[in-house]
């Protein structure tokens, strides 16, 4: 199945009409043609089933015809990281997070951050993207940069985390998941976070966790918290 996202569709639309770079992509590229259907989401779980009634390249319009609503997970996930010096590893973390099954991304801005400013259209891109790709009907949410200690001061639900390197007492985060819980992980740059960071997080009420023996990277550290999650909830 090849899935179309737009978050304009609701579940009262019965005619809908996508833009010139869609529709073009649409009629020209798939060589999509009238009476032809389409498979479509609007990233809030529902998932559209739509008959091509115009396909012009410019104006591709499509009839509604049928609708379902997926059902949410029992749990929800935020990884909260610190972008990377590298660009193309932070939208690479983006992609295989989205597959795996993740709620809502926040980069943070730390004292060790080598990279303060994110291109949050790219990453958008990249989450719709792969939400299409996974054929989910749940699009992330992907919240602005936030400094770090601007971030910890919010209201969350659930368990709180944050996965570190120093050498202080750690609990395994395998071992403090359980299933259906909201769940907030907080991953650090390439230097890790500092001192300063790591005592605000716990008088946050953060808990200090590894995610194993080996000093992961910071794109590697967010997509094995992220499956630690999704396995636990299988």
């Amino acid at each position: 199945m090849q899935l179309f996202y737009n978050p304009d569709i609701t579940e009262n639309t019965t005619e809908f009409s996508f833009n010139k770079e869609e529709s073009k992509h649409i009629v020209k590229v798939l060589r999509k043609s009238v009476d032809q259907t389409l498979q479509i989401t609007n990233g809030n779980g529902w998932l559209f089933t739509a008959q091509i009634t115009a396909a012009d390249i410019k104006k591709c319009v499509v009839q509604i015809m049928d609708k379902k609503l997926q059902a949410k997970k029992n749990y929800s996930l935020h990884l909260a990281v610190a972008p990377t010096k590298m660009n193309d590893r932070y939208e690479w973390f983006l992609e295989k997070a989205t597959e795996i099954g993740i709620d809502s991304i926040t980069p943070i801005i730390c004292d060790h951050s080598e990279r303060k400013i994110i291109k949050p259209e790219r990453f958008e891109k990249i989450i719709q993207s792969a939400t299409k790709q996974s054929l989910s009907y749940y699009l992330p949410k992907l919240n602005p940069a936030i400094a770090f200690k601007d971030f910890i001061k919010q209201d969350f639900s659930g368990k709180l985390f944050i996965a570190h390197c120093e050498e202080t007492d750690r609990k395994s985060l395998k071992n403090e998941l359980k299933p259906k819980q909201d769940i907030t992980i907080l991953i650090g740059p390439e230097g890790d976070f500092s001192v300063k960071e790591i005592e605000q997080a716990l008088q946050s009420h953060f808990i200090p966790v590894t995610l194993g023996e080996t000093r992961l990277r910071t794109e590697t550290a967010a997509i094995v918290a992220c499956h630690s999650v999704a396995y636990t909830n299988e």
